[in-house]
């Protein structure tokens, strides 16, 4: 059985590969926006980003602990800590060195996580393909057999009538002829032919 192949567009593959790059991008520039209105050298600003990013990494911690810890929502909440972190750091820092030093960190950091599960979800994918390719040549397999063995029922059946019909015109001829006793039919374990009853009545 055909599947019908579907072309991802290039968009569709390349975007998670860039959205790590992406999402840090982003928190640099609007922590540098958040910079040029104010936040350099805010002390309030930098207490509330410090605090904000303590509580969401005192939440991935509470999160990951205990035997229903979602993996998920921890990595969710840490990834936000960070992120607040850096965005408190960038916004607060004069000047772009330090900002790009630790993009960068966070970037590296960012893919070093994502290719994690991109190899989980690689590996998924390929088990999950292997299973349907098996699949499809098992059910392949089978329809071969079933239509191998209808083939040769049709024919065996074909032949079968084909003989039948061969052997019904030969005793019919056979019959046509003059003396001819349709008892010797029934005596050689045939099946007697329709018309032998009838012919030996006009016999008589």
């Amino acid at each position: 059985m055909n599947e019908p192949i579907v072309a991802r567009h290039w968009l569709a593959i390349v975007a998670p590969k860039a959205a790590p790059a992406l999402a840090t991008t982003t928190v640099l520039a609007l922590a540098r926006i958040w910079n040029a209105n104010g936040a350099e050298h805010s002390v309030g600003n930098a207490v509330l980003m410090t605090a904000l990013s303590l509580g969401a990494a005192a939440a991935g911690a509470c999160a990951s602990v205990g035997r229903a810890g979602d993996s998920v929502i921890a990595g969710t909440a840490f990834a936000a800590s960070g992120a607040l972190a850096f965005a408190g750091v960038a916004g607060y820092a004069d000047g772009m060195s330090l900002p790009l030093l630790l993009w960068s960190v966070a970037t590296a950091g960012a893919y070093g996580l994502a290719a994690r599960y991109w190899r989980r979800d690689r590996r998924d994918t390929l088990t999950y393909q292997r299973h349907v390719s098996e699949r499809s040549e098992e059910r392949a397999h089978i329809e071969r057999v079933e239509t191998l063995r209808a083939t040769t029922q049709v024919e065996v059946a074909r032949v079968g009538a084909s003989y039948a019909e061969q052997l019904a015109a030969a005793l019919t001829a056979r019959a046509a002829l003059p003396g001819f006793d349709p008892k010797s039919i029934e005596t050689a374990g045939l099946p007697a032919l329709p018309g032998a009853e009838i012919s030996r009545e006009h016999r008589w």
